[in-house]
Parts: structure tokens; C-alpha cells; sequence
């Protein structure tokens, strides 16, 4: 049927042309054209569809990634890569010849654990390794790592700077095994700002035509001025940011710029926020301090990545404003940021700790929307160190609390990224239709959160997209 519509349309074809006039030997090859490709076309075989895959979780205990206690015993069908049940009773499974069963023996079903601060491509990276590698052995060794956030229980992460859009593509592929990531490409900065990791000797920038190791690795990015604001944004974006990160403060691992320093002037952001609103998503910004904060919220930023050093007063503008905070449990302990001993960085590293507390308690008294991330960088024992970040926060929160905001929450934050967002559907909740990203745990998260801190004996299964990954169960 479709050949005979193609034959036609070239006969309709050739009449218009030869009222044209244009050359007949034009007109034939055209013609030829199109009837050979529907020639081909036909005689290519039907497409076959691959059979429905069914998993079926019999005698699960659920965290819904919203409840605040377990479910009692449920079955949970997965369907290809989305939960099509759920049921207190049995689940017929008569007629399902693709089938695998799960008896989960009363453990603990919950939603895959989001990270929405994450630097998949330097998060265990030596910085002089970042500074003076290849920058094609950085792509390939980042990707041999990645699995290990997948296997910490991680099936999401929003990436914050690096290069991660190839490596996204192969995970999406089926190249590679990691999570799902959203990416912003690097994080971009004003000359000085906290992603100018050039050295002194490299300035004047004038001088020195050739772009400093990071940039040329889209490691870091750095515009001056609206026009190159423009041009560096809409650069991420033409390669696949899911969201636009800029740095609006300070920061502890940059060199030349105090932790309590403005960066960007309101225009300069204004400009980030028109072109990502353009594109229906959203910038968001590392900042710590009062000043720099409200600049952004003004400019049109809908998210604050740590704002450790917040005053109470500012943290209740970001809920009238509406405003997400991006907040890490930074802390003096074993996964403290690496800085040399004695230096600037050390120094700024404390002030930021000392403000952690206070930016928690001021967020959850006034119901600021708050998001989970680790913000693990160039830590040789990074990989294995994300697990003990999320049950830190039950310093601040409980159980159920914390592991909502690492599941659901997050993931209202993932979707904020409107048309941009790379997986659109229902995420980090155990409901019908959503996303098939599912851990089996062993034991009650909710009653010891320190569960998840040993990933290989405790997640029992990890499923990400409706594939099973790990599966101590059998």
C-alpha cells in the first residue's frame, strides 16, 4: 500500500515538474528516486517487536518514596520499564512467558536514591590528573567509574559541571552501566569566579591565546559580560543541558576568589535565565551568602546549590520566592572537601561547616524545598564514600524524611527542568506508572538508615529503567 502511494506521488511529481519545464533527465532521477525507495522500503522485513518483559516483587514491604512507614506485605509488577501494579493480593501471572519473580521475603522496597549534586566526571579524579591528563582518558576513566553510583543505589544523578554529555549518551545507549544523569555541561564563571581554576601566570587571558586545560576538557567554562554569557549558555544547551549551572560566590576548592564574594552582576544572570527559560528550563546557582543568593533569586534562578553560609532572613526570602536549596551536609568529618592543611581553602572549608547546621534548621522551619546531593569532588575514595553522605542527615531529619527527600523530592527538582528533562515521566516514587528505578533492601531503611551505607550487602536488588542490575535474591 505504501509503495503504491509512493509510485503515485511520483507521478503527481513529475506532472507538476513538467509543467515547470525543467529538464526531463531532472525530472526522471527524481522520479527514480522516490519509486526505489519505496521499492526498498516494501521489501524490507516488518520490524519485530520485542516481547513485553514482566518482574514480578512478591511479599515486599514498600517505601513509597513519600510515606512515612512501610507498607505492609505487597506485589509490585513491573512491565517493561514502568510498576503497572501494585497489590496487597497475589498478582496472576498466568500467560506472562517473559517473566522473572522476586520473592522479597518481607525486605524493603523502595525508590532508586537521587543525587542532584553530583561531578560524575571528577568525583574521584586526583586534580593533578585533571589538570594534566588526556583529556580522552578522562571520558574513558570516568565511564569505568560510574557504575559504582549505579551499584551505591543511585539510579539518578543531576550532574553539575563536567563533561558528561557523551557519557550520558552511552549509559542511555546501553554502553555503559551508571544512572540516569541530567546534565549542565561545565559550570560556567566569571573571570576570578570559582570555576577559573587558571593560574596567575596564565593572566593576562589576552596573552595567552589558547583556552586554560579545563575549559578545553568542558570541565569549567568561563564567560565575561552579557553578549558571552549568551554564547556559552546557549553553547550547553545546543549540546543537551537538562539545566544551566553558574557560579554566583566564592567557593572552597578555587584559589583566587574568597567564599564571600559576589560573582556575576544581575544582568550577566538575567541573561543565563532569559536563554534557559527560552529553551522551557532553568538555572541554578552555587552560591553561600546572603548577597550573592538574592542577586540570583532577583535575576530569575530557581535553585541555590549549598547556601551554607544563608542568613535566617534570606532563607525565608527562598520560600516566599519559592526557590529550591540544593543543600549537602558538609561537615569536619572523613568526607570533608580535600584542602591542603593551613591553606586559604582549609580556612574557607571550616566557615562553610560552621554554617551547615543553622542553613538545615532555618530550610525545614520554614518549609524551604529542599534537595539531597553529595557534591563528592576530586576524592581518590570518592566512589565509595556516597553512601555515608544521605543517613547524615538525620541529624536534622528523620528517616523517612531524609529518604523522601532523596527520592521523590528530588525528583520534583529533576522535573523542573520542563521539556529539557531527558526521562519525562513519574520518578522516585513506588506507584503505578511510575519509572521502574527500584531497590530491594535488606531490612527497614526507615528504622536504621544506616543500611544504605554498606550498598553491596544490603541492596539486595538495583533496578534502573526496568533492568535488573544486581539481584542477591536467587
Amino acid at each position: 500500500m505504501l509503495a503504491r502511494m509512493l509510485k503515485n506521488t511520483a507521478v503527481q511529481v513529475f506532472k507538476q515538474l513538467s509543467k515547470l519545464q525543467i529538464n526531463m533527465k531532472k525530472i526522471l532521477l527524481i522520479c527514480s528516486f522516490i519509486i526505489t525507495g519505496a521499492v526498498i522500503f516494501a521489501q524490507q522485513p516488518p520490524r519485530k517487536v520485542p516481547p513485553e518483559q514482566y518482574i514480578l516483587f512478591q511479599n515486599v514491604k514498600i517505601f513509597s518514596g513519600k510515606s512515612n512507614a512501610l507498607s505492609g506485605n505487597m506485589n509490585v509488577l513491573i512491565r517493561d520499564n514502568k510498576i503497572e501494579k501494585i497489590s496487597a493480593v497475589a498478582i496472576p501471572v498466568d500467560g506472562k512467558a517473559n517473566i522473572t519473580i522476586i520473592n522479597g521475603s518481607g525486605k524493603t522496597l523502595m525508590p532508586g536514591l537521587i543525587d542532584v549534586h553530583a561531578h560524575l566526571q571528577f568525583w574521584n579524579l586526583p586534580i593533578v590528573t585533571m589538570a594534566t591528563a588526556d583529556p580522552h582518558y578522562l571520558q574513558i576513566r570516568a565511564s569505568a567509574y560510574v557504575k559504582d553510583m549505579l551499584m551505591a543505589g543511585f539510579t539518578s544523578a543531576r550532574d553539575l559541571s563536567g563533561s558528561v554529555f557523551g557519557m550520558k549518551r552511552a549509559i542511555d545507549e546501553g554502553l555503559v552501566v551508571g544512572p540516569r544523569i541530567w546534565p549542565s555541561g561545565p559550570m560556567i564563571s566569571q573571570t576570578s569566579g570559582h570555576a577559573d581554576f587558571r593560574n596567575l601566570v596564565d593572566l593576562p587571558a589576552k596573552a595567552n591565546p589558547y583556552p586554560a586545560p579545563g575549559v578545553r576538557q568542558g570541565l569549567n567554562a568561563i564567560a565575561d559580560g552579557v553578549a558571552e554569557m549568551h554564547q556559552v549558555v546557549r553553547e550547553q544547551l545546543m549540546q543537551g543541558a537538562s539545566q544551566i549551572k553558574l557560579a554566583a560566590g566564592g567557593g572552597v576548592s578555587s584559589n583566587y576568589d574568597p567564599v564571600d564574594v559576589t560573582e556575576y552582576t544581575k544582568e550577566e544572570i538575567e541573561a543565563a535565565v532569559a536563554d534557559a527559560e527560552n529553551w522551557g528550563t532553568y538555572v541554578t546557582v552555587h552560591a553561600y551568602t546572603p548577597r550573592a543568593v538574592r542577586m540570583a533569586i532577583d535575576a530569575g534562578v530557581k535553585c541555590i546549590e549549598h547556601g551554607q553560609l544563608l542568613n535566617e532572613a534570606t532563607i525565608k526570602y527562598m520560600k516566599e520566592k519559592d526557590i529550591w536549596l540544593s543543600l549537602q551536609p558538609f561537615l569536619m568529618d572523613e568526607d570533608a572537601i580535600p584542602t591542603a592543611p593551613g591553606s586559604d581553602n582549609e580556612a574557607k572549608y571550616k566557615l562553610v561547616v560552621a554554617g551547615t547546621d543553622s542553613a538545615y534548621i532555618w530550610a525545614k522551619k520554614y518549609g524551604v524545598k529542599t534537595a539531597f546531593g553529595t557534591d563528592i569532588q576530586l576524592n581518590t575514595i570518592g566512589t565509595t564514600r556516597q553512601p555515608f553522605y544521605l543517613p547524615k542527615l538525620v541529624k536534622w531529619y528523620t528517616p523517612a524524611e531524609t529518604l523522601t527527600m532523596a527520592t521523590a523530592d528530588n525528583a520534583k527538582l529533576l522535573a523542573l527542568s520542563g521539556p529539557r528533562n531527558p526521562y519525562p515521566g513519574k520518578l522516585g516514587v513506588i506507584e503505578e506508572g511510575a519509572y521502574a528505578d527500584i531497590l530491594l533492601v535488606n531490612g527497614d531503611p526507615l528504622a536504621n538508615i544506616k543500611l544504605l551505607e554498606d550498598p553491596a550487602k544490603n541492596l539486595l536488588v538495583i533496578m534502573k529503567d526496568g533492568k535488573i542490575y544486581k539481584n542477591l535474591t536467587q
